[in-house]
């Protein structure tokens, strides 16, 4: 038996599929070429690879090959599409609405527009975690040039009403980005009937290799203007320079591939731990569910628990579950969660909440496990905390 804990923090990352790395493996021995060598076969076989993932992710999100661009994940996607946007139309209007539980990845590159003059709104969201469309429709002005909503949030799990959002932004003709790293091969993403512009896409939250990522940008109905952020080659249309990973870049088509055959069984099967989950730690006293309980992502649960110490609760549950308390970029902060406080959370059931992230490799029984201990964790340290109060007295 395993001395790890089981592992479930799948929002986090996953580990790579190996099929997906059996699929990778030659690329860093035997068709090692360079894609932009185009004068030989090592080269040629390289391109080859490079087009075939172009395809297999545009038809995974109903765009065109030529509309996916590499970068090195969802975090530089996020930065391309949010900046080079900022940058191509600033002579157009210096406005950005955004939302406040969105990844770092789209709060940090607003905050830094803000600092060269650009307006940034940012909407607040219901206590389920979806924005309001009134508010949205409320927040859009002349010069609004980018709308960027997340389609799965990466700690509650909510799902954002992207064709909605897509068609108030294609009304009036404003830039429709979404952060859709939780969400590919998850759930069905359609950007034309979506009405979405920029996509942010990686690779590591589907049981592919991190360190890969893709932005779809829309060519046609409106053409998206980008100004790219890397310079130097030429790469990819000129988005984005430097040399193509190709091993990665294979990782990233397998996942994908995988992820959309298995889609239909995989997401029944997840839905079917959470509920079990669910079920068994909705008996205590306490616990509340953050985020709209069906419209959110089919592996995601995310509680938060009355009467408890949130790290005491993490460090209790650490010997049985590799699990975290919110995203994987910010678990080194001491402020609690923004997510969890945006939907009305005080700081301190915020700091005692715990996000499972349910993956393709775990088991009813380890879900019966983990919710165990959850509920044992939390009952000791709730009689501890009693008899620390009757102590003092």
């Amino acid at each position: 038996m395993s001395s790890y804990p089981i592992y479930i923090d799948y929002q986090a990352t996953t580990p790579v599929d190996k099929r997906v790395l059996a699929k990778m493996l030659p690329y860093f021995t035997e068709n090692f070429g360079n894609p932009a060598s185009i004068n030989h076969v090592y080269g040629w076989e390289a391109e080859a690879a490079v087009k075939q993932t172009r395809e297999i992710l545009a038809n995974a999100i109903h765009a065109s090959p030529e509309e996916i661009i590499f970068t090195s994940g969802a975090t530089e996607a996020n930065n391309l599409a949010i900046k080079g946007v900022a940058e191509a139309y600033f002579q157009t209007g210096q406005h950005i609405v955004t939302v406040a539980t969105e990844h770092s990845a789209v709060l940090d590159p607003c905050r830094y527009l803000q600092t060269l003059g650009f307006e940034i709104t940012i909407l607040p969201v219901n206590q389920d975690g979806l924005i309001n469309l009134a508010d949205l429709e409320k927040a859009l002005r002349p010069d609004t040039i980018l709308v960027s909503v997340m389609a799965a949030n990466n700690e509650i799990g909510v799902l954002q009403p992207l064709a909605a959002i897509g068609e108030i932004c294609h009304q009036r003709q404003i830039i429709f980005h979404t952060d859709a790293a939780q969400a590919l091969g998850k759930i069905p993403l359609d950007v034309q009937t979506m009405n979405i512009d920029l996509m942010s896409l990686t690779a590591h939250k589907l049981y592919g290799p991190k360190g890969i990522g893709a932005l779809y940008v829309r060519r046609r109905n409106p053409r998206v203007k980008l100004a790219p952020q890397l310079h130097g080659g030429g790469h990819e249309r000129g988005m984005r320079s430097g040399t193509l990973y190709t091993p990665q870049i294979v990782g990233f088509k397998e996942a994908v591939k995988i992820a959309l055959a298995e889609q239909v069984t995989e997401s029944q099967y997840l839905k079917q731990l959470r509920e079990r989950l669910w079920q068994q730690l909705s008996s205590l006293e306490g616990i509340h569910l953050n985020g709209h309980l069906e419209q959110r992502l089919p592996g995601n649960l995310n509680v938060s628990v009355e009467g408890v110490d949130g790290a005491a609760l993490l460090l209790g549950l650490q010997p049985v579950m590799a699990v975290s308390s919110g995203a994987a970029c910010s678990s080194t902060k001491t402020s609690p969660s923004h997510v969890l406080t945006a939907i009305g959370h005080s700081e301190k059931l915020a700091y005692a909440s715990v996000r499972f992230g349910i993956g393709r490799y775990n088991t009813q029984e380890e879900i019966d496990t983990i919710a165990q201990h959850f509920i044992s964790t939390v009952q000791s340290l709730r009689n501890l905390s009693a008899n620390q109060i009757l102590t003092s007295k």
